[in-house]
């Protein structure tokens, strides 16, 4: 039987708020999917097109989101850490070997290889990248509804110029990464 590889990689290890979503794919070898590629390499329309067609053609994929709250009490990287074990554990055929995105690996079950650069080397991360980017992205669509007077919607939580400003403006709101130094910085002042 053909060794079991997973992709893993995550989407969110910078933003200011929300959480940080990891993704973990087991490709089918016999349905291979055109266009796979790290997703930041990638326009918006193509990973939407890309995401049902990883879903339907993998062996296994999981999706997962480790939240602000955990964030805030372990740090960003053990909460990625953490969030990678999870979407790997999740898998079901279980993986014999986990490549992940990086230059560091969560403890696993399997054996586990890090990549770096792997979204744009490995089509496995690859797809991993692309689920947990759509997936985050999507759901920041959705907390701005909650929160509209961030911005949510254009800047997914990413300290650019405008979500800083806002920040500065209105204060954090629930989902802003308490622990993050922009963040800190606007809850000492109130």
């Amino acid at each position: 039987m053909n060794q079991l590889i997973a992709g893993v990689d995550e989407a969110g290890r910078g933003p200011l708020a929300g959480p940080v979503v990891v993704a973990a794919v087991i490709l089918d070898p016999r349905r291979t999917i055109d266009g796979l590629d790290d997703s930041k390499k990638l326009s918006e329309k193509r990973r939407e097109s890309l995401f049902p067609l990883i879903r339907e053609n993998s062996l296994a994929w999981s999706i997962v989101e480790v939240n602000v709250d955990e964030i805030d009490q372990v740090n960003i990287l053990q909460a990625t850490l953490l969030g990678m074990r999870r979407a790997v554990e999740k898998l079901s055929p279980t993986p014999s070997l986990a490549l992940i995105d990086g230059n560091r690996a969560p403890d696993l079950e399997c054996a586990a290889k890090t990549i770096v650069q792997g979204d744009a080397l490995e089509p496995a991360i690859s797809a991993a990248s692309i689920l947990a980017k759509v997936a985050r992205d999507r759901l920041m669509k959705e907390l701005h509804l909650r929160y509209p007077v961030y911005g949510f919607d254009r800047h997914k939580g990413y300290p650019t110029a405008e979500h800083l400003r806002l920040l500065g403006e209105h204060g954090p709101c629930a989902i802003h990464r308490k622990s993050f130094a922009p963040v800190r910085a606007c809850s000492d002042r109130d």
